[in-house]
């Protein structure tokens, strides 16, 4: 099944890691772009801001847009073979998160900290759409994405091989700065309004919370999350 993508910087990553585009549909002011593609040998239409503009669905494709096959997930399994044997392995789960433009965040400090793969559930989520490519700037091209149809058994699977459930809460729960996240981790990260489900959260072996000192009592899930990844990062790599 096709899908359209836009924007610059997805259709240079597309091009650099020469992946497959059926067509490429342009405006005549991307000479650079133009000339790459057809160095590969793409089909290349002129096009308008109007036609760009339905086809990206009034998105900001920035003058392009890309006719390409539907964004593949992987399964489980590829992601932890994938897995270097010396390093400690890192996945984000993501419990029924709906917004593309979180999702597409949340790949691109995936990528910044080597993050080993991203867990999304098949249904009742938001999937790897168009969106999601434009706001993770490529990185849904790097970061394997599985798509699982139950979480919590997704979760004791991980735990079987020795992965520790690391959910984000309130409630009952420890300074996202006290672990020192030295076991391979899975972090969830729960739906924008009702947070991580009631399964889920059974599933984890310790919850962690970010300090909120001021008069807004949450952050975005896209913000909060790439707070945490950069924290077991950290904690992995200190100075």
């Amino acid at each position: 099944m096709a899908q359209y993508v836009y924007g610059k910087n997805v259709i240079q990553q597309l091009l650099q890691d020469n992946k497959k585009i059926d067509v490429l549909y342009l405006m005549d002011n991307q000479k650079d772009i133009e000339q790459n593609a057809r160095k590969k040998g793409i089909r290349i239409e002129k096009v308008d801001r109007k036609y760009l503009d339905k086809l990206s669905k009034n998105g900001n494709h920035q003058g392009l847009v890309a006719k390409i096959e539907e964004y593949k997930t992987v399964t489980i399994d590829k992601i932890l073979s994938d897995i270097p044997e010396e390093k400690l392995g890192f996945l984000v789960l993501l419990d029924e998160l709906e917004d593309p433009h979180n999702l597409g965040a949340i790949l691109r400090t995936a990528d910044a900290v080597g993050v080993d793969g991203v867990i999304i559930k098949k249904n009742n989520a938001v999937g790897l759409t168009s969106t999601v490519a434009k706001v993770s700037v490529g990185a849904i091209e790097t970061v394997p994405v599985a798509e699982v149809v139950n979480l919590t058994q997704t979760l004791k699977q991980l735990k079987e091989k020795g992965y520790w459930v690391v959910g984000t809460d309130m409630k009952n729960a420890q300074d996202y700065r006290q672990p020192k996240y030295d076991t391979p981790i899975v972090l969830v990260i729960g739906n924008e309004g009702k947070g991580i489900s009631r399964l889920v959260k059974e599933e984890c072996d310790f919850l962690v919370k970010l300090p909120m000192v001021g008069k807004i009592s949450s952050l975005n899930a896209s913000v909060a999350c790439g707070i945490l990844m950069y924290e077991v990062y950290n904690k992995r790599f200190p100075l």
